[in-house]
């Protein structure tokens, strides 16, 4: 289990499976403590003006408004993000906004937020700019994994620590403008020390979480959160999503329903009820919840798709862990700087979400057994293979389910699952690509024909289930949670 401790922050203990966990929690009174935490640091430098580079510039500089820590941001020349940081408060004359690289020599604690394949390609150029003494921050792991595919090492004489956000910069801004009005809501982060020359690392990554308006924050390493993010990203957080509701649509209108209702029973009771439901109760809620008759249907379900999907996850992990999908994100970065990324919303039954949407205020749209069966087994099967990996019942519950039903799936409700995908990161879209249609085949040749079949549901998968540790890691983490929904209006 994870412990650690702070000069300047309040820990606490979190009771977890087989253990406790060392956290913080975080509030906005903790504010007034953040200049002591960032002892050392006057400058923060942001780089890069993409979905988290703006959020966490612009809660940063909110948190940190009347002291002394100046917080600017740093683009590259012909950035077209130039206007948009501008528009926000930050500008030229008052040091705030600047070329990346002297934004990065000129600030004590640089937060790399760009592009994970423009940093692959521009990260010697970053390290030459830094001074001694200086603190590098990231907010996940692809640059750890990048040196070591290329054997390079971080800059002598600098700090390296991570901190990183459970949900996408949009949630992140949200929830922490929200949170200045309903009970402190925010977006859950890790932080990890990879190198502390000064012994203030710990400190500065929770000023920093904290400064982010996080509610709590558990401690990892880079390497274990590299891990969990690329492999969440293209399993349950957006790649599985993305394959389960295009299965699950040409399921059912091979079944003999029209094009709305397919819709509705796959994406729409995905990001709609069933992400409610285990948000406000848990995995096991979903179950819970249904008529004993439906409870049948989401057993078959979840035990013909659990196996198959758990497959796929572990061949993403073993893939992320290699060094492969790295490789394969770098090389792709290279290609799209001269051919843009096509689009996955062509797929026909995207063209009727607009329909579904329509009809949301006079429909009560009841939790479909069969889909939340499959849903909840995916998402069961990434917790299971990141405990069984060795991770953090923190990780695996925020990587795994918190960030899913609290921060994506609500803006997948909102926007459908293929303008999600169309719209993230580089790095997560390729990812989204490239393992959402092999969920799709798995289920569709594998899953679905074995709960059609007429077998019983395997009752030792249900068992396991009903008996899972995730049950007491999320119970706990939901006592964290402050009790608000994000706005998306």
């Amino acid at each position: 289990m994870t412990t650690f401790s702070s000069a300047v922050f309040p820990v606490e203990t979190m009771d977890v499976p087989g253990g406790s966990e060392t956290i913080v929690r975080g509030a906005r009174h903790l504010f007034a403590s953040l200049p002591r935490a960032f002892e050392g640091v006057r400058r923060i430098g942001v780089l890069g003006w993409g979905p988290q580079g703006r959020a966490q510039a612009l809660n940063l500089r909110d948190s940190l408004a009347g002291t002394d820590v100046t917080v600017a941001v740093g683009l590259r020349p012909g950035s077209s993000s130039v206007a948009a940081a501008r528009a926000e408060g930050f500008s030229e004359e008052d040091g705030t906004l600047g070329d990346w690289l002297a934004v990065a020599g000129s600030s004590d604690l640089v937060l790399l937020l760009i592009a994970d394949s423009a940093l692959a390609t521009h990260y010697r150029d970053v390290f030459a700019a830094l001074r001694p003494g200086t603190t590098i921050g990231l907010s996940h792991g692809f640059l750890l994994g990048h040196l070591r595919e290329v054997g390079d090492d971080w800059p002598s004489e600098v700090s390296v620590i991570a901190v990183c956000p459970k949900g996408m910069g949009d949630s992140l801004r949200r929830l922490y403008v929200q949170g200045a009005e309903i009970n402190g809501s925010g977006i859950n982060s890790s932080f990890a020390v990879e190198v502390d020359h000064d012994g203030r690392a710990t400190d500065r990554a929770l000023a920093w979480s904290i400064g982010l308006g996080s509610p709590y924050t558990f401690q990892t390493t880079l390497s274990s959160e590299y891990l969990s993010d690329i492999v969440g990203e293209r399993g349950i957080l957006l790649g599985a999503v993305h394959g389960i509701v295009e299965s699950l649509y040409q399921r059912f209108r091979l079944g003999g329903v029209d094009t709305v209702e397919a819709y509705e029973r796959s994406s729409e009771n995905i990001t709609g009820p069933i992400a409610r439901a285990i948000s406000d109760g848990g995995l096991a809620h979903v179950r819970d919840v249904l008529a004993p008759e439906q409870r049948e249907v989401f057993d078959r379900a979840y035990t013909a798709s659990y196996r198959p999907a758990r497959e796929v996850l572990v061949e993403i992990y073993d893939e992320v862990a290699s060094g492969t999908e790295l490789r394969s994100v770098v090389l792709a970065g290279q290609r799209l700087a001269h051919t843009p990324m096509t689009q996955i919303s062509g797929s026909p039954m995207w063209s009727y979400a607009d329909d579904v949407r329509a009809q949301r205020a006079q429909r009560n749209l009841p939790i479909d057994p069969f889909t939340a069966g499959v849903f909840v087994a995916v998402m069961t099967a990434q917790v299971d293979l990141f405990a069984e990996r060795g991770h953090p019942w923190s990780e695996i519950v925020n990587e795994s389910v918190i960030e899913a039903v609290d921060s994506l799936l609500p803006y997948m409700h909102a926007r459908d699952v293929a303008y999600m995908v169309d719209n993230c990161s580089t790095t997560a879209r390729l990812g989204t690509r490239r393992w959402g249609p092999r969920f799709q085949a798995v289920l569709e040749q594998i899953a679905y024909p074995v709960a059609d079949s007429g077998a019983a549901a395997d009752e030792a998968l249900i068992k396991a289930f009903l008996t899972n540790p995730v049950h007491e890691a999320l119970a706990a983490a939901a006592a964290l949670r402050p009790p608000v929904d994000i706005s998306l209006a």
